[in-house]
């Protein structure tokens, strides 16, 4: 091998490992800032999974749907709590403020409003499942 050659596969081994070093660093990077946004939503995550709120928020979903004849289909993904009814969903989200409330589907104009624990869920479900 002549010396063009090895130092030609020097250069290139010393690119590709700055690259990868790069490529780990970001790798680090999002992973941290992932951590730190689980760490600051996890207190509202845990209220929303155990309050009262959230329970009379089903309850009153699956009985406004029954009496619209529409099926409202429960799931939670992650932390997220997500009801869907003909099309519409309402997702609720923990973030580090508190839980907002996420509205999108056919024929809703795509938004959001902050949800209060200590209120009473009708007329989310109301504002939900208004034009069923």
């Amino acid at each position: 091998m002549s010396f063009l050659d090895n130092l030609e596969n020097s250069l290139k081994s010393l690119e590709s490992s700055e690259e990868a070093a790069e490529s780990r660093l970001r790798e680090h990077d999002r992973r941290q800032s992932e951590r730190a946004r689980t760490l600051a939503t996890a207190p509202w995550a845990e209220k929303l999974k155990g309050s009262p709120y959230t329970a009379a928020l089903l309850k009153q979903a699956t009985a406004a749907g029954f009496e619209k004849r529409a099926k409202v289909y429960i799931s939670w993904i992650g932390t997220s709590l997500r009801l869907e009814a003909k099309g519409r969903k309402l997702e609720l989200q923990p973030t580090s403020e508190g839980i907002i409330a996420l509205f999108s589907g056919e024929g809703v104009e795509p938004h959001s409003q902050p949800v209060n624990l200590e209120g009473d869920p009708d007329a989310l479900v109301q504002k939900f499942l208004a034009t069923l």
